[in-house]
């Protein structure tokens, strides 16, 4: 029973849109209504809030890392073996795209999904943050950097903690990511795709 319940707990965190509870708090329209219409710090900075955005990436990362640290620090207690714990990091992910409390309408995952890796192992997050830079500093597309990013999530996830079901998590992870990318994959293959600015008043 405690597995499953541990589950749904991390789904319900997940299911929290904190671009939409932060626009709320700002006095800002609902990220769905704007923009690309995706609830996350990206589109929220079309806001014009930078201090939004922010918040909101640390919060949508936040919900990740806290429900999967949560779960490890209470695993020895209930008895909850990685296939468990794997399992509520996935949930608390799949809670971001598809939230309960907002009509299963969620984001697109990315902050998400890096705070799960950074409760996970702090190695397997330090190197994707440090390809998400890279790329996005050398090429200037935050979609690319994401897309890349992602990629290079299970890669380092074999190689730090090998085969098994954190790897297995990380995976699906990386596939639903590159699915809720593909219309800026599609843009990216046909150029029309827009860059960040890097600039200081950018």
């Amino acid at each position: 029973m405690a597995p499953i319940v541990f589950v749904v707990v991390a789904y319900l965190i997940g299911s929290i849109s904190f671009a939409v509870v932060i626009s709320w708090c700002f006095g800002l329209p609902d990220p769905h209504t704007y923009g690309s219409g995706n609830p996350g710090a990206t589109n929220v900075l079309r806001s014009g809030r930078k201090a939004a955005a922010v918040l909101t990436l640390i919060g949508d990362a936040a919900k990740g890392a806290l429900a999967l640290w949560a779960a490890l620090r209470l695993a020895p207690e209930f008895e909850l073996g990685e296939t468990t714990l794997a399992a509520v990091a996935f949930a608390a992910f799949i809670g971001h795209l598809f939230p309960v409390y907002f009509r299963f309408k969620g984001g697109k995952g990315v902050s998400t999904a890096a705070g799960i890796l950074l409760a996970l192992d702090m190695r397997i997050a330090g190197v994707v943050l440090l390809v998400w830079l890279v790329t996005v500093v050398a090429l200037r597309y935050s979609s690319l950097a994401s897309i890349v990013a992602a990629l290079a999530a299970p890669v380092a996830t074999l190689y730090f903690l090998g085969w098994g079901p954190f790897a297995c998590m990380v995976l699906a992870m990386t596939a639903l990511l590159l699915w809720r990318h593909r219309g800026n994959i599609g843009r990216l293959m046909n150029g029309t795709e827009s860059r960040i600015r890097l600039s200081r008043g950018a």
